[in-house]
């Protein structure tokens, strides 16, 4: 295993570290209401047997206790297991089975693969969400034959009628204004509308800017089915990352973003949308250039435990990294504007509902 994967296989590391930030109890899912929006978003949440039509994106890094936490307010938690073995997505798969009734997604990055998918589904994960690729037949099969579903995220048209092919239970339609890894070329804008006439009555979210819920009402009202939000999660009271990275997101501005291939190392050419700091600031000075001619390359940036993290890999801060933490890779999308305090996951589920649909806190 290289020392990108063995970075993201830290599963028992991020799980603990919640207990460093104070672990808050996690009550069973509320049963559902009468809904003020009608149509797809609550065809979407039937379909899911979820309360709202709010999605945390499958982040790497997640934890059983994010997932849970939002599972269990009503909306749909994630946990990215991309680059994670077998024994670890059993035991997060279980841990969060343990914690919530609710559905919950585990995300594979298919540019990586989804060897573990099998023992995802032998543990019990209700909901597989796929990006980067198309699954197979065979995993297809797989989730079918285990009585999950599965979503797909999508950038294009033609990538939404892959989707559709697939047999897809939901699509999730990226736009470069995300946060994290960037499969798209362009604003989900620029796609929706049509997406949204070759979808018909398969649910369809939109993921790249949301924080709020205004920016829920604005995408159901231009014909979604939900939203995905992932900054938002990322700056929660569950979500282990680094205090200096939480920090940075609540006194960022949209405008201190960045869409780069800076942070690729272990993924070479990948896009993502990170916070601009010093180790992208002095590679863009010097002229952006590729891998073995970047300055400060082979710096070791971050450690947790033996492992080391070297300047420009594509691994964030969590809490229990040490170092220079302010040169690693801090990922947030243009909402990251709206996102002023580190709120708990289950206040965050709960005040984007009530912002979307008109309620007082």
């Amino acid at each position: 295993m290289d020392k990108s994967r063995r970075a993201f296989s830290i599963g028992g590391l991020l799980a603990s570290a919640t207990v460093l930030m104070g672990k808050e109890a996690i009550a069973d899912t509320a049963s559902s209401g009468n809904y003020q929006l009608a149509g797809k978003p609550e065809a979407f949440v039937k379909k899911m047997g979820i309360k709202y039509p709010i999605v945390q994106a499958v982040i790497g890094g997640s934890t059983p206790d994010l997932a849970a936490a939002v599972s269990n307010a009503g909306g749909m938690g994630g946990i990215g297991m991309s680059w994670s073995p077998e024994q670890e997505v059993r035991d997060f798969v279980k841990a969060t089975k343990s914690l919530t009734k609710a559905p919950f997604a585990i995300g594979y990055v298919l540019s990586f693969g989804a060897n573990t998918l099998p023992a995802a589904l032998d543990a019990g994960a209700p909901v597989i969400q796929f990006s980067f690729g198309t699954p197979s037949k065979k995993q297809i099969a797989m989730i079918r034959a285990a009585g999950a579903k599965f979503g797909m995220q999508v950038s294009t048209v033609d990538g939404a009628k892959q989707a559709l092919e697939a047999g897809a239970d939901y699509i999730n339609v990226q736009g470069q204004e995300a946060g994290g890894h960037i499969q798209a070329q362009g604003s989900w804008r620029d796609h929706l509308p049509r997406i949204l006439e070759i979808t018909g009555k398969t649910p369809t979210l939109v993921a790249g800017g949301l924080s709020n819920g205004k920016d829920l009402r604005d995408v159901i009202s231009m014909g979604a089915s939900g939203g995905v939000f992932g900054t938002r999660f990322a700056a929660s009271k569950e979500y282990p990352s680094h205090p200096e990275y939480k920090k940075r997101m609540i006194n960022s501005r949209p405008s201190d973003t960045a869409l780069t291939v800076c942070f690729d190392g272990g993924w070479p050419g990948a896009m993502h949308r990170v916070l601009r700091n010093p180790t992208l600031e002095r590679w863009e000075a010097a002229g952006s250039q590729g891998s073995g001619m970047r300055p400060g390359e082979g710096d070791i940036v971050g450690t947790i435990g033996d492992m080391k993290f070297e300047r420009y890999n594509l691994f964030p801060a969590f809490v229990v990294t040490q170092g220079k933490v302010e040169d690693m890779a801090m990922y947030a999308g243009l909402g990251v504007g709206a996102i002023k305090d580190i709120q708990s996951a289950g206040d965050i589920v709960q005040g984007i509902w009530n912002e979307c649909v008109g309620n007082k806190a």
